[in-house]
């Protein structure tokens, strides 16, 4: 770290504290040159992620959206609105240890019908009635035996 006083590139750490409920590092530096100290602060820096939607448009990830989208799917059923935004928070940690910072809507679309599948047929149902686009009642069907066969 480059010492603002006389831009020395060397300084040591004579105190470390977290700041921000955890969220940064604050550090107190002492320059190996001159002896002034200094603040510095540490976070992790987040990368913001883009979707890559249908027409090949971009835009960046919004959990609210996706938790809209859910909620939409679990309308008056049993499922508290914890695990609805636990499946947000999991979905959005799974895009960012990817490598890559473009995500298409039909791999998000894909990891919610695998997590909804799990947590309520019913609300997979209707979220996978949307997202693939059900053009009649007998691809409604399809997907409905698809479920109670492997039940």
């Amino acid at each position: 770290m480059k010492c603002p006083y006389c831009e020395f590139e060397e300084s040591k750490v004579v105190d470390s504290r977290p700041t921000d409920e955890g969220e940064a590092i604050r550090r107190r530096r002492e320059c190996l040159k001159c002896g002034k100290r200094f603040t510095t602060y540490e976070k992790i820096e987040n990368i913001p992620l883009m979707v890559v939607k249908k027409d090949g448009s971009r835009q960046m990830f919004d959990s609210q959206k996706l938790l809209n989208g859910i909620m939409r799917a679990c309308e008056k059923r049993p499922v508290p609105t914890s695990e609805m935004e636990k499946i947000v928070v999991d979905i959005e940690a799974a895009m960012q240890n990817e490598l890559q910072r473009e995500v298409s809507t039909e791999t998000i679309g894909e990891m919610v019908m695998e997590k909804l599948k799990e947590l309520d047929e019913v609300a997979y149902v209707r979220f996978a009635s949307v997202y693939r686009q059900f053009k009649d009642i007998n691809t409604f069907v399809e997907e409905v035996n698809k479920l109670l066969n492997k039940a």
